[in-house]
Formats: C-alpha cells, sequence, structure tokens
C-alpha cells in the first residue's frame, strides 16, 4: 500500500491539495486514511481460540468461512478502497473521493463489526454472566434483569429486516447501556453514537450452515457463546471515558 496513508504523508497530501478540498470532503478523506494501522494495511485479526471451539452453537465449517472469506473479503476490499482514496487525495479529486464512501463505509464497518463479534465469542460453558460488578449493575438498571436485556436483544436481532447486527451498547449522555439495530455493516458508533459492548451478527453467512433460514434458532443460542468478561471490559472502558 502507498507510504502515502502514514501520517505526515498524509497531512502533507491534504495541505497541498486543501484549495482543491472543502472542509467537509477533507475531514472525510482524512478520517478515512488516517484509520490506516501504521504499516498502512488492514489485516485480517487473528482468533484467539480454534475454529471448531465453539460448536455446537456455531459450526468450524462456518466459522472457517466466516472469518477467512467473509471477514477476509471486508479486509482486502476496504484496503482496496483506501488506495483508491489515497490517490483521489493525492490529486484533489473531489468526485472520486466521495464516490468511494459507500466502499469505505461498508467495507469499514464490516472490518470493525467483525472484529468486535471474534472479541464476543467463546467456547461453550467457559464465561458466565457475572454474579456482581459493572456489567451486572448496568444490566439491571436498564433491563430488570439479564434475561430481560436478553430478551429484549435477542428480539430486536431477529427482527433486523435483510443483514444487519443487533447491538448493545453504552450511551455515555445517559450513562446507561442500550439494545440497537443497524443495516447491513454499518458501525454502531458511527450509526447510533452507542459505544459497542456485544454485537450479534445476523447476516444470513453467520448461521445458515448451521441453522439453515431459522435466524431465532442462532440467535436463542448463540448466549451460550458469549465472553462476558469481554463484554464487562468494554463497559468499564466506555465508562472511564
Amino acid at each position: 500500500m502507498s507510504s502515502k496513508l502514514i501520517s505526515p504523508a498524509l497531512r502533507a497530501a491534504l495541505n497541498v491539495n486543501s484549495s482543491k478540498l472543502n472542509a467537509e470532503t477533507t475531514k472525510l478523506a482524512a478520517a478515512y486514511l488516517s484509520s490506516a494501522p501504521a504499516g498502512g494495511k488492514h489485516e485480517l485479526p487473528g482468533l484467539k481460540y480454534d475454529y471448531g471451539a465453539l460448536e455446537p452453537v456455531i459450526s468450524a465449517e462456518t466459522m472457517t468461512i466466516h472469518h477467512t472469506k467473509h471477514h477476509q473479503t471486508y479486509v482486502t476490499n476496504l484496503n482496496a478502497s483506501l488506495e483508491k482514496l489515497d490517490a483521489a487525495v493525492s490529486s484533489g479529486d473531489v468526485s472520486s473521493i466521495l464516490s468511494l464512501s459507500g466502499a469505505l463505509k461498508f467495507n469499514g464497518g464490516g472490518h470493525i463489526n467483525h472484529t468486535l463479534f471474534w472479541e464476543n465469542l467463546t467456547s461453550k460453558g467457559s464465561s458466565e454472566f457475572p454474579s456482581s460488578g459493572a456489567l451486572k449493575e448496568a444490566v439491571e438498571a436498564r433491563f430488570g434483569s439479564v434475561d430481560e436485556m436478553k430478551k429484549d436483544l435477542g428480539a430486536k436481532s431477529i427482527g433486523v429486516q435483510g443483514s444487519g447486527w443487533g447491538w448493545l451498547g453504552y450511551n455515555a449522555a445517559s450513562g446507561l447501556i442500550e439494545t440497537a439495530t443497524c443495516p447491513n455493516q454499518d458501525p454502531l458508533q458511527p450509526t447510533t453514537g452507542l459505544i459497542p459492548l456485544l454485537g450479534i451478527d445476523v447476516w444470513e453467512h453467520a448461521y445458515y450452515v448451521d441453522y439453515r433460514n431459522v435466524r431465532p434458532s442462532y440467535v436463542n443460542a448463540i448466549w451460550d457463546v458469549i465472553d462476558w468478561k469481554v463484554v464487562e471490559e468494554r463497559l468499564v472502558k466506555a465508562k472511564s471515558g
């Protein structure tokens, strides 16, 4: 990937062409380009468990396809879109910059969402909902009980029309946790302002091999492989600002 994606060169490129780019376009381009890692290229993250570790809730076949094919495609397309954006910024091509926004949002969101999703999962029975602490207090303050939270988030996730995600997020303004859904690969925080704590992927590729088109069975089963320690760590971090 072009070395211009590294921060100093990015700043120089934007400054050189500032007369051609309006403030909003410059801000958009800088935000996307500055999101690239130091090496300039996003990579598929490794997993903390084997592909078969989530069985029987999620099969090794589903995990392998989902991680190495679907997530890898988002990463590949994100890097390709950033290359094109880098070239468009360097030439001050506003039209090309704006035309790339959809691909960057979709593939960038896919990469962000799936990275969070893998971190949310663990082998069955290895993580129980905490009996005390920040997460239990937050869930009870907002929903009354963990069962009511699961019922709320589960229903919303099952009810997503087409493809998308169900989320548990932290609302920094109210200090409460909330459930929400986002279509396609729209990332939670840029879309709703909520800081993601737990995501449920309800694209069919996440469950079709194991559950065919019966999304409720998949959503009801996924609670058995949620890593609640990670969810609580995210909540504590979000609350600390």
